[in-house]
């Protein structure tokens, strides 16, 4: 059967509206309610279980959650390869992400039921400290992910990194000429601050977009006035002041550009390394137990 216009229109649009779907409420929030039965079912089993003690990893009802986890666990990471195959439908990679985010979130509940909230200092803790270490800088990595890339869109004011930074070169050239007739002295800090490397700063003073060290704020302080007020046409002076001002400022749109892009990927040398290393105790978990089971 031939599809008509009004299909075709009403497909273009149901895809459009799902390209713009974010991954968090992919399908009406379809993965969220899934890991979350899965969550409260395990929950409701591991209550239900007439057992006595209460089960923990070396019962059958925790065999079966560390079954479940660590299918998960795996299953999850690889999200990473997932990301190189571009397809569409039940498995694309915004399904599968959602997948990621809210499954991976049920593994508080089914990780934290197999210890049987019994936790000391062993290989099984720490594989269950690693789990939740991921977890924890996933959510970090959803939170940043749906926050930051406004704020970076709004400090680049339509402008590019490139442009922002010829932006910062142009009035360099110009403090470079204006910086000429001045004294010794003043003529030193306007040089210290433009040959100071703009990008040159540790993860930590990128993080917190503090730069305590930053030479054109001490060329700015050498310079008393209020430089906000001055025309570019006053004397050497005042000329250099109004440069040092837009040269903060355009310093400042950079920085907050870098910190912000920062934030937006520290998340992910911890998520990383953090899952590998929650792999290799997972192994180590899963081989002690067939150990000494056997």
């Amino acid at each position: 059967m031939a599809s008509t216009p009004k299909d075709r229109a009403d497909f273009r649009e149901s895809r459009h509206s799902s390209d713009h779907e974010s991954f968090l409420v992919y399908r009406r929030m379809r993965w969220a309610k899934i890991g979350a039965g899965l969550s409260l079912a395990l929950f409701l089993g591991y209550l239900l279980v007439d057992q006595q003690p209460r089960p923990n990893g070396g019962s059958w009802y925790g065999y079966t959650l560390g079954s479940i986890g660590l299918g998960l666990i795996i299953w999850l990471s690889l999200l990473g390869i997932r990301k190189r195959k571009m397809t569409e439908g039940h498995w694309s990679l915004k399904a599968w992400t959602s997948a990621h985010v809210y499954l991976g979130l049920s593994l508080v509940v089914i990780g934290t039921l197999h210890t049987g909230f019994q936790l000391g200092w062993n290989v099984h803790t720490l594989a269950w400290s690693l789990m939740m270490l991921v977890i924890a800088s996933g959510i970090y990595g959803v939170v940043v992910y749906a926050a930051l890339p406004s704020q970076l869109s709004a400090n680049r004011k339509e402008m590019t990194r490139g442009q922002m930074i010829e932006a910062l070169a142009a009035i360099d050239r110009q403090l470079e000429q204006a910086a000429q007739p001045l004294d010794r002295d003043k003529a030193d800090l306007v040089l210290a601050a433009l040959e100071q490397d703009v990008f040159r700063a540790g993860a930590w003073t990128r993080l917190t977009g503090r730069y305590p060290n930053c030479a054109t704020k001490h060329a700015i302080e050498g310079f008393p006035d209020d430089y906000r007020t001055l025309s570019d046409n006053s004397g050497p002076e005042d000329r250099v002041r109004a440069l040092l001002g837009r040269r903060a400022a355009q310093l400042a749109q950079i920085r907050r550009q870098l910190r912000l892009k920062a934030l937006l990927e520290v998340w992910l040398f911890v998520h990383v390394p953090a899952t590998i290393a929650l792999l290799a105790a997972l192994f180590a978990h899963v081989f002690s137990v067939f150990y000494y089971w056997g």
